[in-house]
């Protein structure tokens, strides 16, 4: 069976994406289906390659029992042949994939994850909470575990 891959993509890869990635990966362990996908994050600038997410956030994480310790990087253009799906976190980030996607095939692909908002429809992004306080980090995970449970995923309904 082929994996489901997901790239999440934020500005920096510090904050949004690679908790989304994280939170993803234990909705799919605790499913028993992470074996069945490939699941990664990325920024759109290059400001933080290489460096863990910021610590407020890898803070916060452990308080709800992740761990966000995945390596910042800079989306590429081959990752629109890698994945299956490449998951937006705000309108402005889906913008820029939209305009940087090679052709329509890869333009199909970008999904903004505040579409599966379920239970917080009012809000159209997950914020960015790098200028902000410990509510808004705390905020980012509480919509992310929401959105990342209702990704258009065959995989997670099983």
């Amino acid at each position: 069976m082929k994996k489901v891959s997901l790239l999440f993509v934020c500005l920096g890869n510090i904050c949004r994406s690679p908790a989304a990635e994280d939170i993803t990966k234990k909705i799919a362990e605790d499913k028993g289906i992470l074996t069945l996908l490939d699941i990664d994050s990325a920024g759109i600038g290059d400001w933080h390659i290489g460096q863990l997410p910021d610590a407020r956030m890898r803070k916060h994480g452990y308080i709800h029992g992740y761990k966000f310790n995945s390596k910042a990087r800079q989306i590429c253009m081959n990752d629109f042949n890698r994945f299956d799906y490449i998951i937006a976190m705000d309108k402005d980030n889906y913008s820029y994939l939209s305009n940087i996607a090679p052709n329509k095939e890869c333009k199909k692909k970008i999904l903004r994850i505040s579409d599966y908002l379920k239970l917080y429809p009012n809000y159209d992004k997950i914020p960015d909470p790098y200028y902000g306080d410990d509510d808004d980090f705390e905020n980012v995970i509480i919509l992310l575990e929401d959105a990342c449970k209702n990704l258009p995923l065959s995989l997670f309904n099983k």
